[in-house]
């Protein structure tokens, strides 16, 4: 019966570390798959957000623009002061 040598029992569990560290490290580590899942879940979420801002700085510029010097929205500017200042026309009735 021939015994086996020590190298011919280490490199083979040697190997077998360093697979299982690689494995380890693509799966789990900084650069790994669960960290890019992530990464791509918090991309949609902060593309999702980004829609929802420029939706409503669109919606700003436009009411600026209607409010601006070049074009005044006659009936946007009796709202705004009706809303924000309190104001009404001398014909109208105001309920408490």
């Amino acid at each position: 019966m021939q015994r086996k040598s020590i190298s011919g029992v280490v490199m083979p569990l040697g190997l077998l570390f360093v697979g299982a560290y690689f494995t380890f490290a693509a799966v789990q580590g900084d650069y790994g798959l669960f960290r890019r899942i992530q990464i791509e879940a918090e991309r949609d979420v902060y593309q999702a957000e980004l829609d929802a801002l420029r939706e409503e700085t669109a919606d700003i510029a436009l009411l600026t623009h209607r409010l601006s010097d070049d074009y005044l929205d006659l009936d946007l500017l009796e709202e705004q002061a009706r809303e924000r200042l309190g104001f009404y026309r001398p014909d109208e009735i105001v309920l408490p």
